[in-house]
């Protein structure tokens, strides 16, 4: 990338910070926390090859199903699930508070690997089969070893090679162990707001959204409700070791397990890392569908999608040798545990967990945290209300503000969870600069990056929000009739019955002909999730890639389907 190219992407980069951009991401891609259920698992170790955005392909050895025992169950039961036989992370692994879990590991890693194992850290692990290692059984090439412990700690937990840690774990040998509540606290089950409980699930369920949550709860404590999650693994990758180890390991093809001279002597130092990965993958491709094809050995991705109003999980775990300073635009992150320890105040009730701006990842450590976001204080209508200048019922829907000053009390409604405060206030005058009291809003070219058309829509929430914000604009239907005010397709009670067609139709200056690509009746903000180290939202030095993401803002009639 060129001087010119690498300053237009970092001025892209920093409008991307405030919400005034709508978004698309090819293929409609969003996340959850995928993974199997057990409470026995039948894992392999293998080798296989990572593809990197900057066309790499990097050998690497990775956790997988074993292909020749019957496979685990799935979760959630509304997501696809795929267990491929190499993976990086390695499969979740889906239990419940108080269950026996069993993980049977076979070794199948070229034989001058020798042994390999696997750790939980936070559980007292019985281990069976195999040889001794320094920290825990061990598999040599072809063997198996079982391990065995109780899941008595609910929360996000790592798991990963004991044995030539600073190899094997650089290599991809490392997944997480979700361990969900054995009871779910009465007051998660019927969803937030706390003000009017119930009106998120209703929302939902009014919209016909299926429920990706692993559970209600994060914990035992009604203070880990939530209404969304996500797990990311942070880690990095040195190509030199692993292009060492393939090297070695070709040149030792064929010598017998456990001979002189049948070893791996990989130097792990220095390091010098240029790729940086969550859930295995640099931007964009982290962005693409959960279980793409182009990824067989990648199939967790890292694209955080929510409505406002929602309480949504972040589950982290720190899998490399860095620590890695992640910022999540929009919002600070309450830390709800530290390694299955919710951080509780000393009458066990309150929430003590820190507030934090960079939720700072050690490596070895998984935390747990709550993101929170409403539009609060945004300081212009967030959905573009014109009241008395447009026929467009939507441009017409009132904000009841409830205790707390949201509109909660219409949980069906295009404007549930407004902050009411600053309803039918437009937009500021120059935000950024350029933009004019109700726009028109100036987007950036959508084909900078490397991921295609990112960008859609106005500084407002809705698929019709570019004629609410526009107020009495005419415009041209598919047919090439002029209208002034209603989009075709919506009702007038305001139900959205939108087509792409009209969608695509030039209503608006404040619409970009880029829109036209957008996902069905999505009309949202991007928020970049990222790295604060700059280096890490690099790959191979080169921007952007690397350790970032974005947190995708939707309004409710955008139903978020993560079954993909």
């Amino acid at each position: 990338m060129g001087a010119n190219s690498m300053k237009t992407s970092f001025s892209i980069c920093r409008l991307l910070s405030v919400p005034v951009l709508s978004v698309l991401l090819a293929g409609a891609a969003q996340a959850a926390a995928p993974g199997i259920t057990g409470p026995t698992f039948n894992l392999t170790a293998q080798p296989a090859y990572l593809n990197q955005p900057d066309g790499s392909s990097v050998y690497s050895w990775g956790y997988g199903c074993n292909a020749a025992l019957p496979p685990a169950g799935t979760a959630p039961a509304a997501m696809s699930v795929v267990c491929p036989t190499m993976q990086v992370p390695g499969p979740t692994l889906i239990v419940t508070e108080g269950q026996t879990v069993t993980v049977n590991l076979i070794n199948q890693l070229p034989t001058p690997v020798g042994n390999t194992s696997i750790l939980f850290p936070g559980f007292v692990v019985t281990a069976s089969g195999g040889t001794q290692g320094l920290l825990t059984q061990e598999a040599a090439p072809g063997t198996t070893v079982t391990y065995t412990f109780v899941a008595n700690s609910p929360g996000t937990h790592s798991y990963y090679s004991g044995t030539q840690g600073d190899l094997q774990v650089e290599m991809g040998l490392y997944g997480a162990v979700i361990v969900l509540p054995a009871s779910v606290p009465a007051a998660c089950t019927t969803g937030l707001p706390l003000t009017n409980p119930g009106a998120n699930k209703t929302a939902k369920a009014f919209w016909g959204e299926q429920d990706f949550r692993l559970a209600a709860a994060a914990f035992d404590s009604p203070k880990s409700c939530y209404d969304r999650e996500y797990l990311f693994q942070w880690a990095e990758m040195d190509p030199n070791i692993h292009n060492t180890a393939l090297k070695q390991v070709t040149e030792l093809a064929g010598c017998t397990a456990g001979a002189v001279g049948c070893s791996l002597d990989v130097p792990t130092e220095p390091y010098h890392p240029a790729f940086f990965l969550i859930n295995g993958r640099s931007m964009p491709d982290d962005m693409d569908p959960n279980f793409a094809e182009e990824y067989p050995h990648q199939p967790y991705n890292g694209n955080p999608h929510m409505h406002l109003g929602e309480m949504t999980l972040i589950r982290t775990i720190g899998q490399g040798r860095w620590q890695h300073p992640f910022h999540e635009h929009a919002n600070h992150v309450r830390i709800l545990a530290r390694d299955g320890n919710m951080q509780l105040a000393p009458n066990g009730t309150d929430l003590a967990g820190l507030l934090m701006f960079n939720t700072d990842t050690t490596p070895g450590e998984a935390f747990d945290g709550i993101f929170y976001f409403t539009g609060r204080g945004l300081n212009w209508d967030a959905y573009g209300h014109h009241p008395g200048t447009s026929s467009d019922p939507l441009a017409e829907l009132p904000c009841t503000p409830d205790a707390n000053g949201y509109n909660t009390g219409a949980p069906t409604a295009v404007n549930y969870f407004e902050w009411c405060q600053d309803h039918n206030k437009p937009l500021e005058v120059s935000p950024i600069g350029d933009v004019a009291a109700g726009g028109p809003a100036t987007l950036p070219n959508p084909n900078i990056f490397t991921n295609g058309a990112w960008y859609g829509g106005t500084p407002y929430l809705g698929p019709d929000a570019t004629l609410r914000g526009g107020g009495t604009q005419a415009c041209a239907n598919p047919t090439g009739v002029t209208t002034t005010g209603v989009i075709p397709g919506t009702t007038t009670n305001g139900t959205l019955a939108e087509t792409a067609a009209n969608q695509a139709s030039p209503c608006s200056t404040l619409q970009p002909s880029n829109t036209q690509a957008n996902p069905a009746a999505e009309r949202g903000w991007a928020y970049m999730w990222h790295s604060h180290n700059e280096r890490e939202i690099t790959t191979n030095n080169v921007f952007p890639g690397g350790m970032l993401m974005m947190m995708l803002v939707d309004t409710r009639e955008f139903v978020i389907d993560e079954s993909k």
